[in-house]
């Protein structure tokens, strides 16, 4: 139902596709979307995040925009790509079927975050800005620790010259592309090292959502679920 990262002490989940009650094409645990039924996400989100450990009740979430605005946490609904609390208690909660899903833990202050990572949310640095919501928040770089979820592989992920163009031009290695095959996994390690995040503080779970395990918007041509990931400062 769901993966950890060794790295994370605090209670977290990345949600796979199983376990859930949604019929196909969203079989079986999906969080979200438009066109599976409103009772089968709500049961999903509930049977997940107390699997979890989690409190359906106290949930923040997004309605994300595949951008880099950086959002304080607070039960509901909020539009940015990212999230963070030092509320003991409240989940941060992100979804995805494709971008990246990257956690966020500073273990000596008790601050967490959440942020949705797509190809444009990468390009904008939602990282960096993640990183700075909760310094404000008073976390310290050093302490921070980083997981990053499921998400389209390099081999998976063909984009137009223009975006390899535009990744160039805000000064991304090399390294984050092949011809017109983005590696939007090494591009957002890139953003957290740069800002000062310790390689040995970076974890990737370095699995594909094209993957059965998982939901893919690309894979699945647009009729697919979302998955969550999901983080609760305890």
């Amino acid at each position: 139902m769901f993966i950890k990262s060794p790295i994370i002490s605090t209670k977290h989940a990345f949600f796979t596709r199983k376990g859930g009650v949604s019929p196909a094409p969203f079989s079986s645990l999906n969080f979200g979307g438009s066109e599976d039924a409103q009772e089968n996400i709500a049961e999903n989100r509930r049977r997940g995040l107390v699997a979890a450990g989690m409190n359906p009740e106290k949930v923040s979430r997004l309605n994300q925009v595949h951008g880099n605005v950086v959002c304080i946490g607070e039960i509901g609904n909020q539009t940015g790509d990212a999230l963070v609390t030092n509320e003991k208690g409240l989940t941060l909660a992100i979804g995805a079927a494709d971008c990246y899903p990257l956690l966020f833990h500073d273990v000596k202050n008790n601050i967490i975050g959440a942020a949705h990572a797509g190809w444009k949310g990468t390009l904008a640095r939602i990282a960096k800005n993640t990183i700075e919501a909760m310094e404000n928040l008073g976390a310290e770089r050093k302490f921070i620790r980083v997981a990053i979820g499921p998400g389209i592989s390099k081999i998976n992920y063909q984009v137009s010259e223009e975006i390899i163009h535009q990744f160039r031009n805000a000064n991304f290695p090399e390294n984050c592309w092949q011809e017109r095959n983005l590696d939007l996994l090494e591009a957002n390690k890139f953003v957290l090292r740069e800002n000062g995040i310790a390689e040995e503080n970076i974890w990737a779970l370095g699995r594909c959502t094209s993957e059965d395990d998982f939901f893919s918007y690309r894979r699945d041509k647009g009729v697919t679920g979302r998955m969550w990931a999901a983080i609760m400062q305890e």
